[in-house]
């Protein structure tokens, strides 16, 4: 787990594993979106595929690897005094060609987008010459407002296995693409208790 400070708030970095990927893929490969899973209407997007994944899944093979990236991440801002930590939900997001997720911010206390699957030649946008410009199926996290030393926005081009660990409250936006191809990613809030 790499901390990085852009702005106020830290964003953790980290890889998850690739039996957490083949898990959770397999999962979403064989799972029916139904009126019970469709997680879609409950969320932020502009995105047809959001799938609930249910607690209990979440309990038998997900939710130890969580827990021990969101501890590093909290270890690393010199957080130690936790006493629990609760994943209050967890989806899957299966974003295709045009669409996207606008800006938006979570629930609980920390937030977590991990990528299970980016498909090449996501970034390619035919407008522009500027690679460096080139948004599509980026992430960006937003916080505050533009000045002097000072960014308010941080963009990252996600890879298979990244994890991004993040206060709830920090704004981000996934950007729509424009090739036919699945980006898959999973999403999480989590509540932390501390020792008193």
């Amino acid at each position: 787990m790499k901390n990085i400070k852009p702005f106020g708030p830290s964003i953790g970095k980290a890889k998850i594993s690739k039996k957490f990927l083949t898990i959770l893929n397999k999962e979403i490969d064989n799972k029916v979106l139904t009126k019970h899973n469709d997680y879609s209407s409950k969320l932020a997007s502009q995105i047809k595929k959001e799938i609930k994944i249910s607690n209990n899944f979440v309990k038998k093979n997900l939710e130890r690897e969580v827990k021990r990236n969101i501890k590093n991440f909290l270890k690393n801002e010199k957080i130690i005094n936790i006493k629990d930590i609760k994943i209050l939900n967890l989806w899957v997001v299966r974003q295709f060609k045009d669409e996207y997720n606008p800006i938006h911010y979570h629930d609980g206390d920390l937030s977590g987008v991990g990528y299970l699957k980016v498909p090449k030649g996501m970034t390619k946008n035919k407008f522009l010459k500027n690679k460096k410009n080139a948004t599509n199926g980026t992430i960006d996290f937003i916080n505050g407002q533009r000045g002097f030393l000072s960014k308010s926005i941080f963009n990252i081009v996600p890879k298979e296995r990244d994890l991004l660990i993040f206060p709830n409250y920090l704004m981000h936006t996934a950007y729509p693409f424009n090739i036919n191809a699945e980006r898959r990613s999973f999403s999480f809030n989590a509540k932390i208790f501390f020792k008193k």
